[in-house]
């Protein structure tokens, strides 16, 4: 990354730090509000939320990792709308004044209509900067990007007796602009996702677990070439409660990027590694916050080999801000 990115970037990670701050400091300000409000009460209550007696799991899973998904779908009746930024920083430099900085938004709209079934219709949003970056063309706009529909099994439900939680994803969407070039297209892809947490220790020490694949196919606009990826991610994380509604802990994520919808050559792969913390304002509102800074990967072109870093494929720096309402 060159110089000039650097005070951009190190903004940015300050900014980061402040705010998980202030949200770490959020249960001493719920503690002195109404306790029904938080979602972590009695016993009793917890069991009345999970729908099941005592044997029934304390903590919602489904944002609780950062990047990693819970497998918890939730009960019949349940609706939540998300709005969910995830902030990509950072691409190999071709100049003084490289800057690489997407930020992709979705509106989600989530609803159970069963027990352990959830669905969510998201639309998305694209504003980004790119100036003097290696193979790309400098751009800066802001855009609608496209809709998506998030249909979702939980096939075991996690409990203090039974503590593994599984959960299978499918995730279709419809797509307007390149992901990594920003230029215009219809791009179609599907991500299917395997999702797993564990409760290591009741009530205090959670993992999750996510495996995915996610092939993709399209066209550019004005007649441009056509466009064929898949993406392989494996992501573990490990949180913790660290105060009465607030979780904490590191996350682990490999991806590997492919030309071709089946895994055809591989173009790229990354290691990310940073924390993710989730916190509980009130048992109906959350927010969850992320980072991920890759710490190894490589490029498999020609003119790149040899370079530090999967940059071709993936970005330097990844950041991510939910928040949720349920009602």
């Amino acid at each position: 990354m060159s110089s000039s990115c650097v005070p951009q970037v190190g903004f940015r990670l300050r900014w980061m730090t402040f705010g998980l701050v202030m949200v770490l400091a959020g249960p001493a300000w719920a503690g002195g509000q109404d306790g029904s409000k938080g979602q972590d009460k009695p016993a009793a209550s917890e069991a009345d939320r999970g729908g099941s007696g005592g044997a029934s799991k304390d903590v919602d899973t489904e944002h609780l990792f950062g990047f990693t998904e819970g497998a918890d779908a939730g009960e019949k009746g349940e609706q939540e709308v998300v709005v969910d930024t995830i902030s990509r920083l950072g691409k190999r430099a071709a100049g003084p004044g490289s800057r690489y900085q997407v930020l992709d938004t979705k509106l989600g709209y989530q609803f159970d209509p069963i027990d352990r079934l959830s669905i969510e219709i998201g639309a998305f949003g694209n504003l980004r900067r790119v100036r003097s970056v290696v193979d790309l063309d400098d751009k800066s706009y802001g855009t609608f990007d496209g809709v998506s529909l998030e249909v979702k099994y939980q096939f075991l439900k996690g409990s203090r007796d039974q503590p593994v939680g599984l959960a299978v994803e499918l995730r279709p969407r419809f797509s307007r602009v390149l992901p990594i070039e920003g230029n215009g297209a219809d791009i179609f892809d599907i991500e299917s996702v395997l999702q797993l947490d564990v409760q290591l220790v009741p009530d205090k020490l959670w993992y999750g677990g996510n495996l995915s694949f996610e092939p993709a196919a399209g066209r550019q606009r004005g007649g441009g070439p056509g466009y064929r990826s898949s993406t392989v991610l494996w992501s573990n994380a490990l949180v913790g409660r660290v105060g009465e509604n607030t979780y904490f802990g590191p996350e682990v994520r490999y991806q590997r990027g492919y030309d071709g919808t089946f895994l055809n050559q591989l173009e790229g792969e990354a290691l990310f590694v940073g924390p993710a913390l989730h916190h509980r304002f009130t048992e109906k509102a959350w927010l969850t916050l992320a980072y991920s800074g890759q710490v190894w990967g490589r490029d498999t072109g020609p003119a790149l080999a040899g370079r530090a870093l999967g940059l071709n494929q993936f970005e330097r720096h990844n950041v991510r801000v939910k928040f949720g309402m349920e009602f």
